[in-house]
């Protein structure tokens, strides 16, 4: 009888410590203030180092006066380079970096390039076959929509990529998303996705359709005013 009463007990017990540690693992948000406005990301829990090394880099003020140097229509905008704080118009950007990289976090088909994905920038394979990130340069997807027969030849070149067995296959859900909302699957599989926006997509919008130059740099620069960590 003794065991009886303390079973109910020790529940009681474990789902009150599992709603007090639902209520403390809140979203960690991240504003990013520009000079075309403002954009709140969130970043993913299950990619660690990724996480750490963005909110360590928020927290000494890295990103304060550096730019979106690479702006491409239908695709993303990247920022993150070091070298961009104050350069010459003229400058070719992108290059830049930290004196690291962080290990890859893929976690795809978890993770995938819809519009709105917060990504590591890194340098290609034939250089990087671990497809180590860059520590500081990071991209906002933007994208296009694509139709089925798009997203059927994407899952071919996937097949033999993905971390899956078989076949690849987009879910509906990722299928329905790649159709109206649009991303950029030619990256899936291969870049390490670790947030993604939450608010200011109208702000992603206007930057990815600011004039560029060569190099798919704005002309007007576009700055990134300062970053700060919204809620945690």
């Amino acid at each position: 009888m003794l065991k009886l009463k303390i079973l109910p007990i020790l529940l009681a017990v474990s789902i009150l410590s599992m709603q007090s540690q639902s209520r403390k693992q809140k979203a960690t948000l991240v504003k990013i203030y520009t000079t075309e406005g403002n954009i709140t990301v969130r970043l993913y829990d299950d990619t660690p180092l990724h996480k750490a090394n963005f909110l360590r880099l928020v927290e000494q003020k890295t990103y304060e006066g550096l730019l979106f140097h690479r702006v491409i229509k239908e695709f993303m905008i990247q920022g993150g380079d070091p070298q961009s704080r104050g350069a010459d118009s003229l400058q070719m950007l992108g290059n830049g970096s930290l004196g690291y990289t962080l290990k890859a976090e893929i976690l795809f088909p978890k993770y995938y390039n819809k519009r709105g994905a917060l990504a590591a920038a890194r340098t290609g394979d034939a250089v990087n076959p671990q497809r180590e990130s860059s520590a500081s340069q990071f991209y906002i997807v933007t994208g296009k929509s694509f139709s089925d027969a798009d997203l059927d030849m994407f899952e071919k070149r996937l097949s033999k990529v993905a971390n899956t067995t078989g076949d690849f296959k987009y879910s509906e859900e990722q299928r329905r998303v790649y159709k109206t909302f649009g991303g950029a699957p030619h990256l899936d599989g291969s870049y390490t996705v670790f947030g993604e926006v939450v608010d200011g997509f109208d702000v992603v919008d206007k930057i990815e359709n600011v004039p560029t130059r060569r190099g798919d740099r704005p002309r007007k620069d576009v700055v990134i005013t300062r970053m700060k960590v919204v809620k945690k």
